[in-house]
């Protein structure tokens, strides 16, 4: 041990700093700028601008309430009969109350039916619909869509809960700007101690979400509005006709609205709380699902984005180029990094090994640093920071591993018209259909 420990020594005394970014390339030259250079200008400018941003969100509100605009609520959905009341409690709860609320059974095997069609005999809710043969969510949330008046739409997963004013944050930026089509609410996840597989993903989304998705909408490369709580102008909704067969059907919407010539926008007031997966061998299937999305709509179906055509548009590019480049190009970039090591710098691994990891440590507590800066809820997220040494093998390895298993299947084997997340029929229509 003595002997190792004097090895590692010698290697930072003895070394130039050009070999030592040689041989921690990866992290320096790509990791670094993407996970903390961004999310330090951003916080630094969002905390800097924050009276600013005050001022015009309070004109908006003013305006929103001016109009109160009748709102759709919509919830597709197959067995969330558990979820409904606790639903439909939070929803009573809102600050904003000038909402229609539509529940769409998608063929549910539970008792669904029985609850749905209860609450809506009751008045709780304004329409329940059911599929008697599943169609998939994005067939249900569509069949809601025939039946929305409303100005705007709010599309909500069933085991959503809110904060008392979630519904109106998420509806007071399309008073900022007449320019937005569409805005995500800020989900995070409510049973963060039911397991170490869920508080894992209680960091992860506080990182991907909270944080990313501030950096995405103040570059302008907003990618997706989440189908666990996202808003829309229906009149731009019911123009495309609504949503187009997942998975990945919320990140379709959202680029489809781009293509538009709409803004999306990522608004942290609007807490939406949701359940993770508890149990890693869940959490393996649905990551295959979100990672296959990727290559089957921004590869494959909305290719166009990266041509020169009449409707080109420069936003939608750096949108496409950000998503695919960090999640899919700087994977497998990865894995020419570790072959390199293997090959070039094998005696060093007993020092790269370790030290990859205190650098990530490292780096995660920074990050998780300056979110807590803008958490509302810091004052029960802090205990977060003893589990942040896990995230560098969660991250780094298992959802890595995930995500490279999920892009080989999708590009060579088109494997998500097999998931079983949809039913067949319709899966075999959108590979028909290439969408």
């Amino acid at each position: 041990m003595q002997d190792y420990w004097e090895f590692f020594f010698d290697y930072w005394k003895n070394e130039t700093a050009i070999q030592i970014v040689r041989v921690f390339w990866y992290f320096f030259i790509l990791e670094i700028p993407r996970f903390l250079l961004f999310d330090f200008v951003v916080v630094n400018s969002h905390v800097i601008n924050a009276k600013n941003r005050k001022y015009k969100r309070r004109k908006a509100q003013e305006k929103f309430w001016a109009e109160s605009p009748l709102v759709s609520i919509i919830v597709p959905g197959k067995n969330e009969g558990q979820h409904l009341n606790k639903l439909v409690s939070s929803l009573r709860e809102q600050t904003y109350d000038n909402y229609e609320l539509i529940i769409v059974d998608d063929g549910s095997d539970d008792e669904t039916p029985i609850i749905g069609r209860n609450l809506e005999e009751i008045g709780k809710i304004d329409k329940f619909i059911r599929n008697d043969v599943r169609g998939g969510k994005a067939s249900a949330a569509n069949l809601a869509l025939r039946y929305c008046k409303g100005k705007f739409i709010v599309h909500l997963d069933a085991d959503t809960s809110f904060d008392r004013d979630s519904i109106e944050n998420i509806l007071i930026p399309f008073y900022v700007d007449s320019e937005i089509g569409a805005v995500g609410g800020n989900v995070k996840v409510r049973n963060a101690d039911a397991s170490l597989c869920a508080t894992l993903q209680a960091i992860e989304y506080l990182s991907t979400i909270s944080m990313g998705r501030i950096v995405s909408t103040e570059l302008g490369v907003y990618r997706i509005i989440s189908g666990a709580f996202g808003a829309f102008r229906a009149d731009a909704m019911k123009r495309i006709a609504g949503w187009d067969i997942g998975p990945g059907l919320d990140g379709d919407i959202s680029v489809k609205f781009r293509k538009m010539g709409y803004k999306i926008h990522f608004e942290p007031e609007a807490i939406a709380l949701t359940n993770a997966p508890e149990k890693f061998r869940i959490l393996s299937k649905q990551r295959l699902r979100w990672s296959k999305s990727i290559i089957r709509f921004r590869i494959r179906k909305h290719n166009d984005v990266y041509l020169p055509n009449k409707n080109f548009d420069i936003m939608n590019l750096l949108s496409f180029v950000e998503n695919v480049g960090f999640n899919v190009v700087l994977d497998f970039l990865w894995w020419f990094y570790i072959l390199d090591i293997l090959f070039n710098n094998l005696p060093l691994l007993a020092v790269v090994i370790p030290l990859k990891i205190v650098l990530y440590i490292i780096s995660d507590i920074i990050q998780f640093t300056l979110i807590m800066i803008i958490s509302e809820r810091r004052q029960t997220e802090w205990k977060l920071y003893f589990y942040l040494p896990a995230m560098v093998f969660y991250n780094s390895y298992y959802l890595r591993w995930i995500r490279t298993v999920a892009y080989i299947k999708e590009f060579f084997f088109k494997s998500s018209y097999l998931d079983p997340w949809n039913p067949q029929k319709t899966s075999l229509k959108a590979k028909a259909n290439k969408i």
